[in-house]
């Protein structure tokens, strides 16, 4: 497997992972995190202008794809009922989803992440369960709640080394 950066000729492939995610999440008790089209094509294009849409390849078949960039995500300005691992710069992932045709795949993902920066955070609906799991088994640790710009709420995690 490996990682680069998406391109909109890319960007139907990324949709269709994103439709599918949003199946999957409503099949497995988490109906309200996307809905019925988040994320919207245009916040995908503008991830991809911007430089911080990746897709993980496998055999030259775009099999996931997620948001990265080293940021202050103004979402997670304030914590509560916790508090962040470390203040120190960090990465961001949003966004993150995969096929769910090669085993390991969001873990391939989140490891190439952390090994961007070392201090990476990333939030969930409490509703996903499946990505609290795969947060959990590559080491984040659960740091509090956060909301995000509409005002729903996530839960935050942080990995830091």
């Amino acid at each position: 497997m490996e990682i680069r950066k998406s391109t909109l000729n890319d960007l139907n492939t990324i949709l269709k992972l994103y439709e599918n995610a949003r199946a999957f999440m409503a099949a497995n008790g988490n109906p309200t995190q996307w809905g019925t089209s988040d994320p919207k094509p245009e916040i995908v294009e503008n991830d991809i202008a911007a430089g911080h849409s990746y897709v993980c390849e496998d055999n030259n078949r775009i099999i996931a794809v997620f948001f990265y960039d080293m940021c202050e995500e103004p979402d997670y300005k304030k914590i509560y009922e916790g508090q962040w691992l470390s203040d120190a710069p960090y990465g961001v992932v949003h966004r993150i989803t995969s096929d769910g045709t090669v085993k390991g795949t969001a873990s391939f993902c989140l490891k190439w992440a952390f090994d961007q920066c070392k201090n990476l955070r990333i939030d969930t609906h409490r509703n996903n369960h499946i990505m609290q799991h795969l947060l959990e088994k590559n080491s984040f640790q659960y740091c509090g709640i956060i909301y995000i710009a509409d005002g729903t709420e996530r839960i935050a995690f942080q990995k830091t080394v």
